[in-house]
């Protein structure tokens, strides 16, 4: 029986290295991408000797757009069954302050090389006749704004309404091919460190994250968040209206700023 494929970007830590482990351990065929090679590698040597399965390394530096070109060209002829559109970052900090050229490259991670690489695999799988995405969003998407992290909290919900709108169209065209959103509050990974903050609630492990992904999948949610912690938080926070959530939101993040 042929191996079913996953391809996850991001993989080098954090999320997409639970996910490699986790599907490893299904007996997937992976494609792991990521910018750091030398991450890449250990990780692929350490799946192949304990679960025996094919992983092939593709590192790439999404922000940059001859990357992503050469993965779609490289990947063009290749099944993927199962995308893991993973790999992102965030920045903090007031707008008036924050580096311009660090948020430009976080929007080229998060919003076009999402994008592009989200519409390749999807083409890619409606011509198969079968396949799953799971976009990796934020809780921070499901939130009409984040002061203090406002380019990070655009760049989120730009993937959540993203997927919401591709989910519903498949729906309508009777498609087989099933899109998601995985909307995590605070993890405990390599990405506080990037975004160099600390978050108010305590970060959930990255296992526990992609179980919950995993179990999201299964039963067909567009919008999974991870923790019964976060999904209460974000349903109360639902029903505050946005002039009364802001500063509540402001006080939030200037704590994890230490001011």
């Amino acid at each position: 029986m042929n191996k079913k494929t996953v391809w996850i970007t991001g993989a080098s830590s954090g999320i997409g290295q639970e996910f490699a482990r986790q599907y490893a351990r299904l007996g997937f065929r992976l494609i792991l991408t990521a910018r750091r090679k030398d991450r890449l590698d250990a990780l692929a040597e350490e799946l192949q000797n304990r679960y025996h399965v094919p992983c092939r390394v593709l590192p790439a530096d999404l922000e940059r757009d001859v990357d992503c070109e050469a993965l779609c060209t490289v990947l063009a002829a290749e099944r993927i069954d199962l995308f893991i559109n993973n790999a992102g970052f965030g920045t903090c900090g007031c707008f008036l302050d924050t580096d311009p050229e660090k948020e430009l490259s976080m929007l080229r991670v998060n919003v076009l090389a999402m994008h592009r690489l989200f519409k390749f695999v999807l083409k890619k799988m409606d011509r198969q006749g079968s396949g799953t995405i799971l976009n990796v969003a934020s809780s921070a998407g499901l939130l009409p704004a984040g002061p203090f992290m406002a380019g990070y909290y655009a760049s989120k919900a730009y993937v959540v309404s993203l997927t919401r709108g591709v989910a519903e169209e498949l729906r309508e065209q009777h498609s087989p091919v099933y899109v998601c959103a995985l909307c995590p509050g605070p993890v405990n990974t390599e990405f506080n460190d990037r975004a160099d903050v600390v978050f108010a609630l305590k970060g959930i492990s990255p296992e526990l994250c992609v179980e919950e992904a995993m179990r999201g999948m299964l039963r067909r949610k567009t919008i999974i968040v991870p923790s019964a912690l976060m999904r209460a938080a974000t349903t109360a926070q639902k029903l505050v209206p946005a002039p009364l959530l802001m500063p509540i939101l402001a006080r939030q993040q200037k704590r994890k700023l230490g001011r």
